[in-house]
């Protein structure tokens, strides 16, 4: 996130869906969730977006497909193509329930990684492809000094052990084999 957005109480905003192109001739647009949590987009729901609050009106998530209140034209939807929804850190852990062994992504970045009881880095970023979570871990100088890469790429449900939020740290017992087979 450029610039790291914030609410108008000072939080920190995080991206959950993009507004896309418009649809039809009522005001409909296409939106792509950047959430695992498509039951906060309902009618009535409203986030932040670029200094103005979007309400949603209507919603067909199997379609992809949002409308805003006092959006009713192709011209007016056009206007927020591009844009970004919001929510906060507190919005969602009060809205959004958690189950055992499931974790936001805001409370995983910047953690450490330990395997084997060496520090391999700090994670720096998580991307999803094909429903899997891949965390990219900045290495710890001294591996990096050694001729190791300066990032590594573990999967989440893979190679992440145990995850301990009060300590900071995700323990991974393949992760320096890994970052070892990677070695310059």
């Amino acid at each position: 996130m450029s610039g790291q957005e914030k609410s108008k109480k000072g939080e920190e905003l995080i991206p959950i869906a993009k507004l896309g192109k418009s649809y039809g001739v009522r005001g409909w647009q296409k939106i792509y969730l950047l959430t695992d949590f498509p039951q906060q987009f309902k009618p009535g729901a409203k986030f932040p977006s670029d200094r103005i609050e979007l309400e949603i009106e209507k919603i067909d998530l199997k379609r992809g497909l949002v409308k805003f209140k006092g959006v009713n034209s192709p011209e007016e939807a056009k206007k927020l193509t591009n844009r970004l929804l919001y929510s906060t850190q507190q919005e969602s852990r009060e809205n959004l329930p958690l189950e055992e062994g499931e974790y936001f992504w805001f409370d995983i970045l910047g953690k450490e990684v330990w395997s084997q009881g060496e520090l391999l880095g700090v994670v720096e970023e998580i991307d999803r492809l094909n429903d899997i979570d891949y965390l990219f871990v900045k290495t710890a100088e001294k591996w990096r000094k050694a001729g190791y890469p300066k990032r590594v790429v573990l999967e989440f449900n893979r190679h992440i052990d145990k995850v301990d939020l009060e300590k900071g740290r995700l323990d991974s017992s393949a992760g320096l084999e890994l970052l070892i087979s990677l070695r310059k």
